[in-house]
């Protein structure tokens, strides 16, 4: 039985929809934005949880990488992929997400209109091991030091830059 293939919805830079297209024919051509939420999952301590992606992956395989990343899927509103996608990838089911803000990434293989989310979780994950094959808290001390080594995916890098200049600042 073959799975049918991902739809994303195309969007423009106000994220209004005009039209839906297989991911194949999204990623790899970033004249295209399609939707997606991130989640940063913090600790008490304010240490930032990421992931680091598996191998397999088509988009930046064993990178470190934001701690909750998905598509929006068509007709789903922002929150219910959030919920979704922290389910899904860190089997977290209680948390409350607040929204950070929103930015375009936009790289050779694709271009995202991010929406943002963070929460405070202080227990174990279970994390998908088909998806993600670690996961750990980071100080943003270690962050910073490691920002431009190759070993975050650079989406992480452009949302980690954005969060510091942005929502890290009242803080």
């Amino acid at each position: 039985m073959t799975v049918p293939e991902e739809s994303l919805e195309i969007v423009n830079e106000e994220g209004d929809v005009i039209g839906i297209l297989p991911r194949s024919e999204i990623h790899g051509n970033p004249a295209l934005i399609h939707r997606v939420v991130h989640v940063l999952v913090f600790n008490k301590k304010g240490e930032v949880l990421l992931q680091k992606r598996a191998m397999d992956k088509d988009v930046a395989p064993g990178k470190w990488d934001t701690s909750v990343g998905g598509h929006v899927n068509p007709g789903e509103k922002l929150l219910e992929a959030v919920n979704r996608e922290m389910k899904e990838e860190l089997g977290i089911t209680i948390c409350e997400p607040e929204f950070l803000y929103t930015y375009i990434h936009s790289n050779p293989y694709e271009s995202e209109l991010v929406h943002t989310y963070s929460c405070i979780y202080g227990k174990e994950v279970s994390f998908n091991r088909d998806e993600i094959d670690e996961v750990r808290f980071w100080s943003f001390e270690e962050i910073e030091k490691n920002i431009g080594k190759g070993i975050f995916s650079d989406n992480f890098e452009d949302e980690i830059r954005y969060y510091i200049r942005t929502a890290r600042k009242g803080k």
